[in-house]
């Protein structure tokens, strides 16, 4: 990776100069990591393709479930805690020099990459939020570096939504006193876009059009990459012929035609994995699915789903090119807002584990932040038998 010296103009005068020095140094090293590798998306490299459903249970809790895919190598993935006070501050393209906010609510997210990339996490007061990515689509506000102490990076939007609000109002109030922009200004990196979710099972997705945050009800429940959310809900209406359960048997020409076995009322759904199959598939599946009678049902029944859009490593690659890593889905993890509980599992290890936010008093624990794997070994049960 080359490298250059961000902010090589300071003069470094004392200690915390020099420690900011440092810091922009490596952010410099990630930001070109993460432009030259997991957000180009315009050329011939594997990029993130994230699936979203959510889950309503019989006694109200609610689930936001999601996958997050990087077929090129390992993907450095944390789970963090945010505490209450803490202070962060945005990175934007000229360093570590954006809005400062404090967080008012306790927090849990996963991030990738550095630990203030959250791109998935649940709040103390029940909200949740997530990035996903949206190549060719969507345009920022023009970074304007006199206005970087009301700017904040895209990639810690989710941080930001989180730490400081407890409702999706409060946040569409909000988005009009702040300025999201790219950490790239070359504009060979990826626009996301957003999920927002309540305890109460509101969902919306947050779209920058022509620099402005527009923000869809999502009723659908779902969301994956390009295009945008309108043109994915328009492209629902493709699939109208399909449905759950069997094709009945009919004559054609006086021979009797049969499916081959079961489902076959959804033969002609999408199999690909691009974001508009995968929206349709996941739209399907979700729609289709058994309501359960609780949370921790509707969270296995979501990881069961998601199942279905574990991407294998090798089909984003030409032949023989494809790393040694287990999946293109990286991680996989399902949010049960209702109960305050972040699960996830990975492609190293498929078990799942749960953080229990009520168990964490956020007046207290410190910021934190561990891999979401100690090891990348997947732990098999050996079983004797005698």
């Amino acid at each position: 990776i080359p490298l250059r010296l961000v902010g090589s103009e300071m003069c470094i005068r004392d200690s915390h100069r020099t420690l900011l020095f440092l810091r922009l140094n490596v952010f410099t090293i990630m930001k070109k990591i993460l432009i030259g590798a997991l957000l180009l998306t315009g050329c011939a490299l594997p990029v993130m393709a994230c699936t979203g459903i959510s889950a309503t249970a019989k006694d109200g809790g609610y689930v936001q479930a999601r996958t997050i895919e990087w077929g090129d190598s390992y993907l450095p993935s944390q789970y963090v805690v945010i505490p209450c006070g803490h202070e962060m501050i945005s990175y934007t393209p000229k360093g570590m020099n954006g809005a400062k906010f404090r967080a008012r609510y306790g927090v849990v997210g996963l991030s990738i990459v550095l630990k203030d990339f959250v791109v998935e996490g649940l709040n103390e007061a029940g909200l949740s939020a997530g990035l996903f990515y949206f190549p060719h689509y969507g345009n920022y506000p023009v970074y304007d570096a006199k206005q970087n102490t009301r700017t904040v990076a895209d990639l810690q939007l989710v941080a930001w939504m989180l730490s400081q609000f407890s409702t999706i109002e409060e946040i569409k109030a909000a988005m009009q006193d702040i300025r999201v922009v790219s950490v790239d200004t070359t504009g060979a990196s990826s626009t996301v876009h957003w999920r927002i979710g309540d305890a109460n099972g509101r969902q919306v997705v947050l779209e920058f059009v022509d620099g402005v945050p527009c923000f869809y009800e999502n009723e659908i429940g779902v969301l994956t990459n390009s295009p945008g959310f309108p043109w994915q809900m328009t492209n629902l209406n493709n699939y109208v012929n399909l449905y759950p359960g069997g094709a009945e048997a009919h004559q054609l020409g006086g021979v009797t035609i049969f499916p081959f076995g079961a489902g076959s009322g959804f033969q002609g759904i999408p199999g690909d994995v691009t974001p508009p199959s995968r929206f349709v598939r996941a739209a399907f599946y979700k729609a289709t699915a058994p309501q359960c009678a609780t949370a921790y049902d509707a969270v296995l029944q979501s990881f069961h789903i998601l199942n279905n859009f574990d991407i294998p490593i090798g089909i984003e690659h030409a032949a023989g090119h494809a790393p040694m890593i287990p999946s293109a889905t990286q991680w996989t993890s399902a949010i049960d807002l209702t109960n305050r509980k972040v699960y996830y599992r990975t492609a190293y290890n498929s078990n799942i584990r749960c953080i229990d936010m009520k168990q964490i008093d956020f007046s207290k624990v410190k910021y934190q932040a561990f891999p979401l794997d100690k090891e990348l070994v997947q732990p098999i049960e050996e079983i004797i038998v005698k």
